[in-house]
């Protein structure tokens, strides 16, 4: 990766996404969602079917339904991202991941084909990314009730994935 992307400052997000922030624990984005995706991508093949499609507890998402949830949510941030990068000030809505992870028919797919969108979202992330510059980074932005930088975000969607990480381990692979 030519271009770093250095952590956001505290006053760039609302408190909501500091626990997503402070996961990402890294001042280069770029090279941290690449390293990241190739992780996510060996870590969910070493895993058997029978994991993938495991619920700790009843009406929590299995491991499938949460891989999807992170692609889902790193395209919703990453569009976020791309209309306060662009200028636009249209505040921006929320939305029900619970919904989401229920309509998307994750088990019913082969874990290839779910980490084969996951790349795809990964990739397109950090393209849009690398085309940002430090006054597009420094765009803010209203998203669910709440502020946030263009940088912010991009810190968001690994600490985000990472958030989901840490549950599968603490979890799901007891």
């Amino acid at each position: 990766m030519d271009r770093i992307i250095g952590a956001p400052n505290p006053a760039e997000y609302d408190e909501f996404f500091n626990s997503y922030i402070g996961n990402a624990k890294t001042d280069d984005l770029l090279s941290a969602l690449a390293a990241s995706e190739e992780y996510i991508v060996n870590f969910m093949l070493s895993l058997k079917e029978q994991q993938l499609s495991y619920r700790y507890q009843p009406g929590k998402w299995t491991i499938k339904q949460m891989l999807v949830h992170m692609a889902d949510t790193e395209r919703i941030f990453a569009y976020r991202a791309l209309c306060f990068a662009r200028n636009d000030k249209t505040e921006l809505p929320g939305f029900d991941e619970n919904a989401y992870a229920e309509h998307s028919k994750a088990d019913a797919r082969p874990i290839t084909s779910i980490l084969a969108e996951y790349a795809a979202a990964r990739q397109a992330t950090i393209e849009l990314f690398k085309g940002f510059d430090d006054e597009m980074l420094s765009h803010t932005g209203i998203a669910s009730g709440r502020s946030v930088s263009v940088r912010a975000l991009g810190f968001a969607i690994l600490g985000h994935e990472i958030h989901h990480l840490n549950i599968i381990r603490e979890r799901y692979l007891v």
